[in-house]
């Protein structure tokens, strides 16, 4: 008798999770090449807008913040310490909020054909990660222009900190692309905590700012521990720190660090549990 006589059941829809993921790959550049595709149908200027939105976004915070709220003379360099977290923040919202919707944006997809469901969170993450890159790019240029010169910590910061934070987006977006199937509140709900995660780390404002109001404490522990908050700080290490003319007061970085490190790994794991447990049932609720 052939092996697949002999192979075991398993319910339908199920799979190896994300490791399933690495035997798929031209699947996963197929979804990637389609979500760019339906993203800038009929757009005359394409990609570029991921150049104009955050060009935009980043002058009304200079200006409203910088200028007129004069944080341009309390941040030294505050360009470059606006810049560098606004980029990182634009790309965990993005990633995120993505993430979220694309099981239920592509249910035609889930409906009729089976692909490992993981394909299409990861598909949002990496088209995330596409229109980040051009906005580092920006980001890397206006640093050199300043006079920055790479260090190999330097890297280590950047890419510690992408890292973290792309981690910690693709969690969230297993963990609630798959209960959003099941509650649609559930996009509404992230929609509105973006609107606050700019907001929630020292992207416009320094960190001591918050140090000062909640003072030394768990408070402030847990504020710096948010993963994002710590990718922010690695990347303003990593690209602000080093041109500074004097010296500055800088977060603790070890502590909240590890803390966040196993607040992602924790993320990552209960995502792509519930994201398992519940992919089998996707197509029916769909």
């Amino acid at each position: 008798m052939s092996a697949e006589a002999h192979a075991p059941l398993v319910d339908p829809g199920a799979g190896r999770g994300l490791a399933e993921l690495v035997g798929k790959r031209y699947l996963l550049l197929l979804l990637v090449r389609k979500e760019l595709r339906v993203r800038y149908w009929g757009s005359s200027i394409g990609l570029l807008w991921s150049y104009v939105k955050p060009a935009v976004q980043f002058l009304v915070f200079y200006f409203a913040l910088g200028v007129f709220l004069k944080l341009n003379e309390a941040i030294e360099n505050y360009p470059i310490y606006l810049f560098s977290g606004v980029v990182l923040v634009n790309f965990f919202s993005e990633a995120f909020g993505n993430a979220t919707r694309s099981i239920v944006v592509n249910a035609p997809l889930v409906k009729k054909i089976y692909l490992p469901r993981e394909l299409f969170p990861v598909a949002s993450v990496i088209v995330a990660v596409i229109h980040f890159v051009p906005q580092l790019v920006v980001l890397l240029v206006a640093v050199t222009v300043t006079g920055w010169r790479p260090q190999l910590a330097d890297v280590g910061y950047a890419i510690l900190g992408f890292g973290v934070v792309a981690a910690f987006a693709l969690g969230l977006g297993l963990l609630l692309s798959a209960a959003n199937v099941f509650f649609r509140d559930v996009e509404n709900l992230v929609d509105l905590s973006l609107l606050v995660v700019t907001w929630a780390s020292p992207v416009l404002y320094p960190w001591t700012a918050v140090r000062d109001v909640l003072g030394e404490g768990l408070l402030l522990t847990l504020y710096l521990s948010n993963p994002v908050t710590v990718g922010v700080n690695l990347f303003h290490l990593a690209f602000w720190v080093p041109g500074l003319q004097g010296q500055t007061d800088l977060p603790p970085l070890q502590g909240p660090l590890l803390l966040a490190l196993a607040l992602v790994v924790l993320v990552l794991v209960a995502g792509q549990t519930l994201f398992s447990r519940s992919a089998g049932r996707f197509a029916q609720e769909l």
